[in-house]
């Protein structure tokens, strides 16, 4: 096979992000906005990148130079997983890869780990070697990590496995969670998050101020646990509350931000049964959850707080080959 198209969804993360860095479980959603890469063999030993998305056109580097030099922010992870790829399984001759995505990445739905996972899938498809999902992880997570220098995987395991999954850092647990139609509005800041900038500061707490951040963890550990139980049961109004509580720690540690914190309170004062922060903080996006009957009410207030709704499904299809 000399081209193959591949998707993996984005995600959403429900509960226990910071924590999960650190060992403790949390809770993702893959989402129904994906992310698409072909790829197609050459006789060239050179990757070439098209991704006119993140603004990138031609770009051009030979297979052996992979990983090194200066390598544009929107050309980097493609260029890792296909470096990784290749050490760990050499190939002859070189690809062009293609990607878009259904959204921005400047929302935080996970494009960098959705694309690094299309790659090494359509990597194998082409090269016909039979991976298992624990290799694709092993070889993603290994590219972000060396990119990022942290991380728990939680992304990459979402745009692999698809569902919504109860997650362990370094993929230690995953396990597919049986919920459906997970009543959830999403509200986007406009601002970006800057996750290793967070993380670097939340590192910091750490080192400062240890037994103040760890009881802060094994408290999101404990109601992540809830919560899972509590979404197999189909109790959303208590997911909701327990999103509230985990908020209460996000903000603790101090990653909320201005921004989120008014797109939270007007959901809640719209109806929400709970609202938090999802990701790293600083920006980026909310999620509330939502009764069909208040749904309406929570769009319009978080737009008439400032943000914007983005409409999407949970608990979609895994990394997938189109073609």
């Amino acid at each position: 096979m000399n081209i193959s198209t591949v998707s993996a969804p984005g995600k959403l993360m429900l509960l226990g992000e910071h924590a999960v860095v650190y060992g403790r479980p949390c809770i993702v959603t893959a989402i129904d906005q994906r992310i698409h890469v072909e790829i197609e063999r050459t006789e060239n030993t050179t990757l070439v990148i098209e991704a006119p998305d993140v603004d990138i056109a031609g770009y051009e580097k030979s297979i052996e130079t992979l990983g090194s030099g200066n390598i544009p922010k929107g050309a980097m992870f493609v260029e890792y997983a296909v470096q990784k790829f290749y050490a760990k399984y050499p190939c002859v001759g070189g690809v062009r890869v293609s990607v878009s995505s259904a959204f921005s990445s400047q929302i935080g739905f996970g494009s960098s780990s959705a694309s690094t996972v299309c790659v090494i899938r359509a990597l194998a498809e082409i090269y016909g070697k039979k991976l298992l999902a624990k290799q694709i992880f092993a070889i993603a997570h290994q590219a972000v990590l060396e990119i990022q220098g942290s991380g728990s995987g939680f992304d990459v395991a979402a745009a692999l496995y698809g569902g919504t999954l109860y997650f362990v850092a370094g993929g230690k647990t995953v396990e597919p969670l049986k919920v459906s139609n997970i009543p959830l509005v999403v509200g986007y800041t406009g601002v970006k998050a800057d996750t290793s900038g967070l993380l670097g500061e939340v590192a910091k707490k750490m080192k400062e101020q240890p037994e103040k951040v760890t009881r802060i963890y094994d408290a999101i550990a404990k109601l992540v646990n809830d919560a899972k139980t509590k979404m197999i049961e189909g109790d959303w109004e208590r997911v909701g509350k327990l999103m509230d509580f985990n908020q209460d720690y996000l903000r603790d540690l101090g990653v909320s931000s201005q921004k989120l914190e008014s797109l939270i309170v007007a959901a809640k004062q719209a109806g929400a049964w709970g609202a938090k922060l999802s990701g790293a903080g600083g920006g980026d996006c909310m999620i509330a959850l939502a009764a069909d009957d208040k749904r309406k009410a929570i769009e319009s207030a978080i737009e008439s707080a400032g943000g914007q709704v983005i409409h999407i499904s949970s608990s979609s299809q895994g990394v997938r080959v189109d073609a």
